[in-house]
């Protein structure tokens, strides 16, 4: 099997999809590539398509920080991937063929990270990596079979610097509970 940086290398001469054409670079992923703990986003935004890195403008340091709050976590203890590589136009959601060219790299960062948890963020991601429609507000507060472990999804951080309080709060309690079925997975 290939090591995570081949497929790293790979993808950054990716030219599948569309999306290609109008990125600035591929945004593989980040962190601990043996991490037990893994996040998928949507796809990359402006800021990570200039940085070369998932979730760096504000909801990331909103999630960097809440991560380390609530779970006592930095990026290097996990990984943190997005469901495409390259940035959709406009902020929009990935199209099928997009997704579908895409998906074998989050798929290879799946099979050789291999995470015992799996956090989700967002309506997005949630909904590709349990094969759902349902939405995000029906499927957050669960832990799911998931692999050889388990995902758990939880709000974007995007959506949770718009909404607020409630919002917060229910994304604190998702991590607190990714952070307790870690502790279980891995023995902690």
């Amino acid at each position: 099997m290939a090591a995570l940086a081949d497929v790293e290398r790979a993808a950054l001469a990716c030219t599948a999809c569309r999306l290609a054409e109008g990125r600035t670079q591929v945004v593989f992923g980040v962190g601990n590539p043996r991490a037990e703990l893994m996040l998928v986003g949507e796809g990359p935004g402006a800021q990570e398509d200039i940085e070369g890195m998932p979730f760096v403008g504000r909801s990331g340091q909103y999630l960097d920080r809440v991560i380390l709050e609530e779970m006592g976590l930095t990026r290097a203890d996990l990984y943190i991937a997005n469901t495409v590589k390259c940035r959709p136009p406009g902020n929009r959601d990935p199209q099928p063929d997009e997704v579908a060219a895409c998906s074998p790299w989050l798929d290879q960062q799946l099979d050789l990270i291999d995470p015992s948890v799996v956090v989700t963020l967002g309506n997005f991601a949630t909904k590709l990596l349990l094969g759902t429609a349902e939405g995000i507000t029906r499927l957050r507060g669960r832990v799911y079979p998931f692999r050889r472990g388990v995902l758990i999804p939880t709000f974007h951080p995007a959506a949770v610097l718009r909404g607020g309080g409630e919002a917060a709060a229910q994304m604190r309690a998702d991590l607190v509970r990714a952070k307790k079925h870690l502790r279980t997975q891995v023995g902690a």
